[in-house]
């Protein structure tokens, strides 16, 4: 079960996940939404598309752009589409 947490806190879960260059994508049933605060960070990659990132909240503890999704990702990469990945203090055991 792969889960990622902050502060010992749950922020996804879920037995089925995406594995891309080393990044666990989630189902976006699996993470839970609330600690999800939208940000204006946008990236592009080459292959993926646009990522959407948010700031990441337990508590008073906030993460800046530690979590992005790829809404309308390009055809290559349509098997994320809605997932969420997370880095930068989020502890994320695949």
């Amino acid at each position: 079960m792969a889960r990622a947490t902050l502060n010992g806190v749950v922020l996804a879960e879920s037995q089925t996940v995406e594995t891309i260059e080393g990044c666990v994508y989630f189902p976006r049933a699996a993470v839970r939404i609330e600690h999800l605060e939208p940000c204006a960070t946008r990236t592009v990659c080459p292959w993926r598309g646009v990522a959407t990132y948010y700031d990441v909240r337990v508590g008073d503890r906030l993460e800046p752009a530690a979590a992005w999704s790829y809404e309308a990702p390009k055809r290559r990469a349509r098997r994320i589409e809605g997932a969420v990945a997370f880095w930068k203090g989020i502890d994320v055991e695949p």
